[in-house]
């Protein structure tokens, strides 16, 4: 099961976790870091610090984090050097980096990996931008399935808000409450993703933008949506998600714990979407 929603700090954090954290200035961010690490720490898992620059200064950002020479010294915790700042991410490249080095915490007796990542100079242009957010879906369905947690990072100073918003609602989580929902993957097998908050008017561009982006996996040639966590979704919105299964040619079936979408599919009378109303809410 994994976290998800608003949060207001960086604990509770589980082995399948991804978080997306805004954060204006060092001082604000470094308590985040430490909840994030120890927690990890405290749970066999190896920590790291990805970001940019030679691997000398990495260590110190590192160690500047309260408890983590300790972990440095015996292996524990380590740095990440990331591609050169300007650079334009290879989505499925930089998802092996991250399933390679989780293999290798396995293998030295870890119980997975748990990364802080500092990605902000990689989304400064559009074209950057586009391929992080994929490389963000992307990411996020592999540590649905295995045992790596991350946290990515994005300096409020450097970003528009907007930009953030497009990486945030990629994640199961984020401190970010201007961003109405977030689409991710799920931990269950039965499902293709996971869809919750609420979807309307406001949050339409971005709802495109975010499925633009997405590549759910198709479950018994269906697009199966758990979207037991969707507090609202409006006839626009829920359009928007058939014509993104008709584009991949499946059949979309929505998981509800409200009646809405059943009454707007029944209105619509739209072919090749069936919801599924649940009694239990999730979170």
């Amino acid at each position: 099961m994994r976290s998800s929603g608003l949060v207001r700090d960086a604990r509770g954090l589980g082995p399948h976790d991804h978080l997306c954290w805004r954060y204006d200035g060092p001082a604000e961010l470094r308590p985040r870091v430490r909840e994030f690490l120890t927690e990890g720490l405290a749970i066999g898992e190896r920590v790291g610090w990805a970001g940019f620059g030679p691997v000398t200064r990495l260590v110190d950002q590192l160690l500047a984090v309260e408890g983590m020479a300790e972990a440095l010294d015996r292996g524990a915790a380590q740095v990440v050097p990331l591609s050169a700042t300007g650079a334009v991410i290879e989505p499925s490249a930089q998802v092996r980096v991250y399933a390679d080095a989780t293999a290798a915490a396995l293998a030295a007796g870890f119980t997975g990996l748990r990364v802080v990542a500092e990605s902000t100079p990689l989304v400064r242009t559009a074209t950057q931008l586009d391929a992080f957010a994929r490389y963000e879906h992307l990411v996020d369905q592999y540590l649905a399935g295995h045992p790596f947690s991350s946290m990515c990072v994005y300096d409020g100073a450097e970003l528009a808000q907007g930009v953030i918003e497009q990486l945030a609602c990629l994640h199961p989580t984020s401190n970010q409450d201007s961003v109405g929902f977030h689409l991710h993957a799920s931990t269950a097998e039965f499902f293709s993703g996971t869809l919750s908050g609420e979807l309307d008017l406001s949050t339409a561009d971005l709802f495109t933008t975010a499925l633009d982006r997405t590549a759910l996996p198709l479950r018994g040639m269906e697009l199966v949506v758990d979207a037991r966590g969707l507090d609202f979704i409006d006839h626009r919105s829920l359009l928007r998600l058939f014509d993104h299964a008709r584009r991949r040619s499946a059949p979309l079936v929505l998981h509800v714990s409200r009646t809405g979408p059943a009454r707007i599919v029944n209105v619509l009378d739209v072919a090749d979407v069936r919801v599924e109303l649940h009694q239990e809410r999730v979170a």
